[in-house]
This record gives C-alpha cells, sequence and structure tokens, in this order.
C-alpha cells in the first residue's frame, strides 16, 4: 500500500500520541519505539517508508577500520542506497556503547532527501546531527566507532528498533516525544483518521481554555459533535 502525497502531508501535522491511539483501535499495541528521543530540538517532524540496517555484535576479526573501504559495506552502502523521502531504521540492540553512524553520514542522509534516521543505539558526533535541520533520534550521545560493538549484517529486512517490529516501506512519523511505526496498509486510513481527531483535539484544547468541562467535551456528546462541525472549517 503506497502512502498517498496528501496523507504524508497529513501525518505531518499528526502527533505520535494520536497515531498511537488510531493503531490502538485497529489492535497495533506495540508502534512507538521505546526510549528514543529526538537528537535536536529544532528538526522538522519526520515522516517516511522505513529503509533498515541490521546490526548483530560485532567480532574483532572481522570488524576492523578496514572495512569502511569496501562499498557494499551495509552501513556504507545504506547510506548511498537508502532512498528520498525515506527514513533510515537501525536495529542496534538497544546498545549505545558505540555510535550507529555520526554526523558526516547523516548530513550525507541529508543531504541525499532522506526523511530522517533512527536508532535504538546511540549516535556520535551528537551536538553536530542536533544542529542539522534533519530529524535523528537516538537513545543517548555515543562517541566510540560503531565497530566496537556493532557489525553491519543486513539492508532492508525486518528488524526490531526498541522493541518494534519494523518492515520495510512501514510509515514511520516522529516528533519531538519519539517515533511511532504505522504498519504500511493502514497508513492512509489511519492517516486520515489521526489528522480529523487532530482538529478535534485542537478544538477541546481551545474549549478547555476557555474554562469548558471535559464532561460531554473529550469524549463527545451530540451537542459538542454539533458544535465542532460548526468550527471544523475555520481549522486549517
Amino acid at each position: 500500500m503506497i502512502l498517498t502525497p496528501e496523507n504524508r502531508e497529513k501525518l505531518k501535522r499528526v502527533s505520535t500520541a494520536t497515531l498511537t491511539t488510531a493503531l490502538f483501535k485497529r489492535g497495533f499495541r506495540n508502534a512507538f519505539i521505546q526510549d528514543v528521543r529526538p537528537v535536536g530540538a529544532n528538526a522538522p517532524r519526520m515522516v517516511g517508508e522505513a529503509y533498515t540496517l541490521r546490526y548483530i555484535p560485532a567480532r574483532e576479526d572481522l570488524d576492523h577500520l578496514g572495512v569502511f573501504a569496501d562499498v557494499e559495506h551495509p552501513q556504507r552502502k545504506g547510506v548511498e542506497a537508502c532512498p528520498p523521502g525515506h527514513v533510515m531504521v537501525i536495529d542496534s540492540r538497544k546498545d549505545p556503547r558505540a555510535a550507529s553512524a555520526g554526523a558526516i553520514l547523516v548530513t550525507r542522509l541529508m543531504q541525499r532527501g532522506v526523511a530522517g534516521i533512527v536508532t535504538d543505539g546511540g549516535f556520535r558526533d551528537s551536538p553536530d546531527i542536533g544542529a542539522l535541520p534533519f530529524p535523528s533520534y537516538h537513545t543517548r550521545p555515543s562517541a566510540p566507532t560503531n565497530l566496537i560493538r556493532h557489525h553491519a549484517a543486513d539492508l532492508n529486512v525486518p528488524i526490531a528498533c526498541g522493541d518494534v517490529a519494523v518492515y520495510p516501506g512501514d510509515i514511520v512519523v516522529g516528533d519531538g516525544e519519539g517515533v511511532c511505526v504505522l504498519p504500511a496498509h493502514v497508513a492512509n486510513e489511519v492517516a486520515e483518521e489521526a489528522y480529523e481527531q487532530t482538529a478535534y483535539e485542537d478544538y477541546v484544547e481551545e474549549r478547555v481554555r476557555a474554562g469548558d468541562s471535559i464532561f460531554g467535551l473529550y469524549p463527545a456528546n451530540e451537542a459538542t459533535k454539533a458544535a465542532f462541525a460548526a468550527w471544523r472549517p475555520s481549522w486549517k
């Protein structure tokens, strides 16, 4: 199922909190990647199809600085192969003791038009990454090179990231709170529902700030539904 351009734009206005509720209605309970947070505070929201990289534990005879000269090295190859508009999602086994990537590779992804990067490990050069206008998510800073702990094994295969299953092509959404993964086959309908729910929640916040009680408002009774329908065209 291909995410429509209209729904891609809608997801940029929808919070991960609203998305997890919409997914819960459909039986998906485990969609929020645990323990990852934005590297920088000023990056735009992130929406894109998952392109995955899987790490396994490093082994001393295989993981040395010479491997980076190989153009087929999965980490290096993935940076050049991740399609524009996609999100690189890295399975680092929730191990931030060595970096999943650093500022040079993240900058290259940004320059190629990639939509963002997520790891359940850590990034090195994190102050530089945090200054980029590029959505990047990790668990914590990690200066050591990836080779100390991680062996790059596979590209674009099903992975785990922060205890969430991520399949290539799933839709990955990130905001200031974290990262949510939408199974590709429900992404369009979830985007449409969550967008309308966002409009309603903006209306609710407006009414609560004006002093209204949440009873009959959240969730809505019939009078509130009618009032919201009148208000909805003003929401942009």
